[in-house]
This record gives C-alpha cells, structure tokens and sequence, in this order.
C-alpha cells in the first residue's frame, strides 16, 4: 500500500485534486469523502461514481479500515472499551462512553508512546508509529457502525501523546470537524498532553476550538520530575507559561488532568502549591483516581484525601470535578488491554 494514497485521510481540496489529475468532475472529491465517512470498505461500493473512476481509484489508492479484534463491554456502566488492528497488524484501543449528553469516544493517537509517564500503561508496551489521519477518524466511524449511534464528543487521550504526532492529529481535527463528514464540532472534542510546550503554542494559533487538556499530575518540578520525563525538556513553569498564552490567544478554558497518587503529590501542601500557580488562569482541574499498572507501586489515594484536595483547590478559587471513574471492570484506561497483550507475548 506504500506506493497508494489513503482515502480516509484525505481532505476534500486533496480528493478533488485528485479526481481532476485523473480527467474527472471536481464535485467527485466530495462524494469520495463522504462515502469513506459513512464507513464503506470497498470503493466498489461509491454507486454515485462511474466504473471508470471507481476502477482509477482502485489504481491509486485505498481505504484503510481498522479490525475489532476485541471488544469488552462494562457490567457496571454503558463504558465499552475497543482493540483494533491496524492494516499493517498493529493494535490499538478506543472506549465509548456513554453520558446524559450523549457518546463520547476517547481514541489513540499512536500506537505506543515514547513519552514515558510513569503511572501510564501506554508507555510500557513501546512506542511504534504514529496513526494516520485516518485511522484516527476510524476509531471514530468504526465504533459508530458497531453501536448504530452517533458520537458527538471526542476526546484524544489513548494511546500515544498527540501532540508528538502534531501534523496529523490536526489534520485529524480538521476532518472530524467537517460538515461533509463526521461533523463534529471542535468544541465538543479535547486534546491531550504530557506537556510538549511548542506544540502547545503552535496549537494556539490553529484557530481550532478544541478543549486543551494537560496532563499534569504535579505541583512542582520536583515531583513532576520524579513521574514524568518530559518535565526535564519543558519545566512546569515553562508550561504554566504556554497555558497562559494558549487562554489568552483562543479564550478557551484549559483542564488540567492530575491523577491523585497515594504519598507522591496528594497532600494538602501539594494542593495548595498547584491552587498558587493556577490562581487566575482561565482553567479547571480534573481530579483522577490512578490506575493500578504492572510495574509500579503507585496507589490511588484514599477518598478522603481526593475531597480534601478538591476542597483545598476550591477554596482559593480553583474549579474542580473528580472524574467518574467508568469501565472500571474492563480496565477502561486506555493502554491496559494492549499492554496486557505485550506483557503476555501475544503482539
């Protein structure tokens, strides 16, 4: 396929480029797309298009669809978690959770990732490759097929850290938000990060709606540095810095994901250090319980320090929820299903 285009990861401008080197009507590159968002998986089966083109496609490109290899569905909540493969054999995960608002589907960006957070299981299985635009935009549609629902909410915050996969997760964002095909609205889908701070300024000026969400985790260089290598490139203060600018470019409102961990960075010193760098930002904070991953000896902290650093947080001002923890019988946390798989010698 090295020598073929992908067809689910091409934009319209690109298709009808393409249609028209190939002798053919413009308005052919919109019906491509909107045939490849509606999930087909044979270009056989655009019945609007001529023998001709459909054969002169076959030529040149091809539709990269993705493979259900698993699928657990949650006995205690509507969560259901995902295992593709990718054409090349390489798997990845998404989840679909369900709320009053409608779907959401939290979706990989990479298949592994080099980023090497310690309290991540993405991160123990290696990194690979970057997704492609449209294996991105797959997950998505794969998922729609399977549950006959529409997902109106995409977070990006599986496998993989994407903003060291910038190009194509913004090209990415720009497909799921066209009207043609899965239409959704950059408002409604969020972004995560560990923290890469150039990346985050280049985002800045996408005019792209999105929700920036970044991972934390820590009040300070110190034990930030202790969970999470890439606070040695970028520092927190440094990052602290690049939020600020990032509100105050797009006027969005960042989250700021910290996982509570037993005895690292829960204490109510610790809430007040991140209250005092936070003071004024346009922000909230995400209190998560950490998951249990292989290899380490990181425990959730206990419910009653979880409340009593949402207090300490709201007190001086901070907004704060403590997410809900879904799919917690499936090992819903993106990574865990994949990793167990690397650990088993099974990929």
């Amino acid at each position: 396929m090295e020598d073929k285009l992908d067809l689910l990861s091409m934009t319209i401008d690109e298709l009808e480029d393409l249609v028209l080197k190939m002798g053919h009507k413009k308005f052919h590159g919109k019906q491509i797309f909107q045939w490849t968002n509606k999930g087909i998986k044979d270009i056989d089966e655009m019945s609007n298009l001529s023998k001709e083109l459909r054969n002169r496609l076959k030529e040149r490109t091809y539709i990269n669809r993705l493979e259900i290899v698993k699928k657990l569905a949650s006995s205690i909540d509507d969560t259901t978690k995902y295992l593709f493969r990718l054409m090349d054999g390489s798997v990845i995960e998404s989840v679909l959770m369900k709320y009053q608002h409608g779907y959401s589907a939290c979706i990989s960006s990479q298949v592994g990732c080099r980023m090497g957070c310690r309290f991540c299981a993405s991160t123990g299985a290696g990194f690979m490759r970057n997704l492609a635009p449209g294996e991105m935009l797959d997950q998505i549609i794969s998922i729609q097929m399977d549950v006959k629902q529409r997902i109106g909410n995409v977070v990006i915050m599986g496998i993989g850290e994407p903003l060291d996969n910038y190009d194509n997760v913004v090209k990415f964002l720009r497909l799921a938000n066209n009207e043609d095909g899965l239409n959704i609205g950059a408002r409604h889908i969020s972004v995560s990060t560990c923290g890469l701070v150039p990346q985050i300024l280049r985002l800045s000026k996408e005019n792209l709606p999105v929700t920036l969400s970044i991972s934390l985790h820590a009040p300070n260089n110190n034990t930030r540095d202790k969970i999470m290598p890439v606070n040695k490139r970028y520092s927190i203060d440094k990052l602290i810095e690049a939020c600020k600018i990032y509100t105050e470019t797009t006027n969005r409102r960042i989250t700021f994901e910290y996982a509570l961990i037993d005895g690292v960075n829960d204490s109510k010193d610790n809430a007040l250090e991140l209250a005092g760098r936070l003071k004024g930002m346009l922000c909230h904070v995400n209190l998560i319980p950490v998951n249990t991953v292989s290899g380490t000896d990181f425990k959730r902290s206990t419910k009653e320090k979880t409340a009593r650093f949402k207090e300490v947080l709201e007190k001086h001002g901070v907004e704060t929820t403590v997410r809900r923890e879904l799919g917690s019988d499936i090992n819903a946390a993106c990574g865990q299903l994949r990793r167990g798989l690397v650990d088993e010698k099974r990929l």
